[in-house]
């Protein structure tokens, strides 16, 4: 049997360079991976929000706001994660959206009551910061937005 324990030095190796741009070619784009969960779980939880705060039956419109809104989110999660390349660029639509949720309940809503309105600047402000950690990295990184 060969023995595969030494490891020596692979710079020698006759596809050294291809393999490190390979490697490179990989993880580009992936350096704010670590977003892409938090993001699709405030979008997740903003879409049912309004079922585990109960307003759905007294706030019929920020029921369907916060749906639509935290679909958005979670879509754009996984835009993040299957396209990061391509999609990190709509990072700051995600500090929009993050903005305009938690305006939006005196915005959307009929005299909305304490729980819904720190419900949605919670939910919000996670967006918001979320969008601009990405903002953030994709800028450290040098690529452009």
């Amino acid at each position: 049997m060969a023995d595969v324990s030494h490891r020596g030095d692979l710079a020698g190796h006759p596809d050294a360079m291809e393999m490190r741009e390979r490697y490179s070619r990989v993880l580009k784009g992936r350096d704010v991976a670590f977003v892409d969960g938090p993001v699709f779980l405030v979008g997740l939880y903003c879409a049912v929000s309004p079922w585990v705060v109960h307003y759905s039956g007294n706030q019929p419109a920020l029921t369907t706001h916060a749906l639509i809104m935290g679909i958005a989110i979670a879509l754009l999660a996984l835009g993040f994660t299957v396209t990061p390349e391509r999609m990190y660029g709509l990072s700051w639509a995600m500090c929009a959206m993050g903005a305009w949720i938690i305006v939006s309940s005196w915005v959307v809503g009929d005299s909305p009551d304490a729980g819904i309105i720190w419900n949605n600047i919670i939910v919000g402000g996670l967006a918001f910061l979320l969008g601009v950690a990405c903002v953030g990295v994709v800028a450290r990184s040098g690529r452009a937005t």
